[in-house]
């Protein structure tokens, strides 16, 4: 069996320097020894810190879509995953004759079709579990989904424009229809063969991300391994979501609810020897979309075998993700069948099938702060913590309009329940009065230079003072081929063009008002290719949601997905 060299995946937590806690530098004897020690005490705390925990409802309370009468497995859903190595296939691999659990469709080695025990890789098969396992003891998010994996190998040559080459792959695969791509992996910006490379979003293989997130409609879902050495490309995807890890912070209760000491967030802190500001986004945009489970998780290993739970990281929570993806694609695909049938595609078209849609829809109905059992906070299961024990209510994002996203959670918890809550209603359009949750993917257009164009969103309802709103807006940054032979696919050698980010936002306002110096809050970035909102309604009254083509940057008519969720006045 070959192996690859584990060279471009998360770094485990002995790589990683030491981090700052509480004032005092913690040595990494001292700070592995409290990791390891803190994850035998959640194991014994609770009868199995597993797949059974973080996809469970102490974890993304996906296993409730599993059973009746949502019946949600990722059935005929197809996601991708792309590695340096690849998973194990029953029927090709040895290492698979002892594992019926982990499925997977189809293999390959960068755009060649894999070969019987090459390239097998125990990370690939663990990331793979957490997505499809079929086993009963440790059952994957979408057990029924078919997975696409792609190895990138460990060629001296290799580098970006092979992975670029294998992500083309994998996003061809199922006739062109695949939903999610997980990269459980990254380059470092040491590798980059640019000129004092920065993220920036110009990286040969960030670019590939954000062209074909677009082009192949397809959701990239990356491990945010950003900062302090890691391996940061393409964390700085506009198009795509950059995952953070949590972990539980009360080990009695084992919910997870606090981003992970190993989670690299946004903005590193100073480590000797190394210039953070090297491996943060240039400017002030965010890295992290949203947090999901990474640590002390169980999986299967490539021969079927749980491998122990270990102190984890991003690798482990993007494929949560990924797998969340294939439920709601699932549901959203039998809604559209039974639209077809009524004749009836007001709200279920395929406009549930685009990737933005899904942007939107997990970064609107994640968990921030607990509800007190009154839907004030929307009904959310838990209160996120950071690293530093700070809420969302502590961030600079909710008392900052032009900041969207927490630098360490994004916009919080991934929760794959609260995700098809948010997804059910369906999609609304602003030509008629919208339900107090639902979603909606169109175009706004500037027909003239300074002219501002915008649509309103009016709820039906008037909403309950003291509650909360959500409010996600998410649109794609526009990367161009450079497509030196008219095929219409990436070859290696060729680049890409990137033609800049428009610049929309958002507003809640009241009815009546117009002008959006009167609104009541707003999310105006002016870096981002997100805006959100989380704001108290301040009385009862009927408002709307203003989406605004603020700047134009490429062409005049910008695609966007919205999602909001807010309560009735009562």
């Amino acid at each position: 069996m070959t192996s690859p060299k584990p060279s471009r995946r998360c770094l485990p937590a002995q790589d990683l320097p030491a981090p700052s806690m509480f004032g005092w530098q913690m040595t990494w004897r001292s700070f592995l020894y409290t990791a390891w020690t803190g994850a035998v005490l959640a194991g014994l705390a609770t009868p199995s810190m597993a797949l059974d925990n973080s996809v469970g409802d102490l974890g993304i309370d996906a296993y409730r879509l599993h059973e009746a009468p949502y019946d949600l497995t990722g059935r005929k859903i197809a996601i991708g995953q792309v590695e340096v190595g690849r998973p194990a296939q029953l029927g090709l691999d040895k290492a698979a004759n002892t594992n019926p659990f982990v499925r997977v469709t189809r293999l390959f080695v960068r755009n060649n079709a894999a070969e019987a025990n090459d390239y097998v890789d125990n990370h690939a098969a663990r990331v793979a579990s957490i997505m499809i396992s079929r086993d009963k003891r440790q059952t994957g998010v979408a057990p029924d989904a078919r997975l696409y994996s792609a190895a990138i190998g460990n060629s001296p040559d290799g580098g970006q424009s092979q992975e670029c080459t294998a992500s083309q792959t994998i996003a061809n695969q199922n006739g062109g229809d695949v939903r999610a791509i997980n990269f459980s992996f990254g380059e470092s910006l040491q590798r980059d063969p640019r000129p004092n490379p920065v993220l920036d979003g110009n990286a040969l293989l960030t670019q590939c991300v954000d062209w074909s997130s677009r082009v192949h409609n397809v959701l990239y879902v990356i491990s945010g391994n950003q900062g302090r050495g890691g391996y940061p490309i393409p964390t700085d995807t506009f198009n795509g979501m950059t995952i953070a890890n949590s972990m539980s912070l009360n080990l009695v209760a084992g919910i997870f609810d606090k981003v992970d000491f190993f989670s690299l967030g946004s903005e590193p802190t100073l480590v000797i020897g190394r210039d953070p500001a090297t491996e943060s986004n240039v400017g002030p945009r965010r890295s992290v979309t949203l947090l999901a489970p990474g640590r002390a998780i169980a999986t299967f290993g490539p021969d079927g075998a749980i491998a122990p739970p270990d102190t984890g990281g991003t690798s482990f929570a993007a494929p949560h993700v990924t797998g969340t993806v294939a439920l709601l694609q699932e549901y959203g695909d039998r809604m559209i069948r039974q639209a077809l049938k009524t004749g009836d595609a007001q709200h279920w078209g395929l406009d549930a099938r685009q990737q933005v849609v899904m942007k939107a829809v997990l970064m609107n109905s994640v968990d921030k702060l607990k509800d007190d059992g009154d839907g004030m906070r929307l009904g959310m299961s838990r209160t996120v913590r950071t690293i530093d024990n700070k809420t969302w209510l502590d961030s600079d994002a909710n008392r900052d309009p032009k900041i969207p996203l927490d630098a360490q959670m994004g916009t919080g918890h991934l929760n794959a329940y609260r995700a098809y809550e948010q997804f059910s209603p369906g999609q609304w359009s602003p030509d008629a009065a919208i339900p107090a949750i639902g979603w909606d993917y169109r175009t706004v257009e500037m027909l003239a230079a300074n002219q501002t164009a915008y649509q309103d969103y009016v709820f039906e309802q008037p909403l309950q003072a003291g509650s909360y709103i959500s409010a996600t807006l998410a649109w794609n940054r526009l990367v161009e081929l450079q497509d030196r032979n008219q095929n219409d696919a990436f070859d290696e050698g060729e680049t890409f063009r990137d033609r800049g980010l428009n610049n929309l936002d958002i507003y809640l306002m009241r009815l009546e008002d117009e002008d959006i110096r009167q609104s009541v809050w707003s999310s105006i970035s002016d870096a981002d290719s997100v805006e959100h909102i989380f704001y108290p309604i301040p009385t009862n009254g009927r408002y709307k949601i203003r989406v605004v083509f603020r700047n134009r940057i490429n062409e005049p008519v910008q695609p966007y997905a919205l999602a909001w969720w807010a309560v009735p006045a009562r």
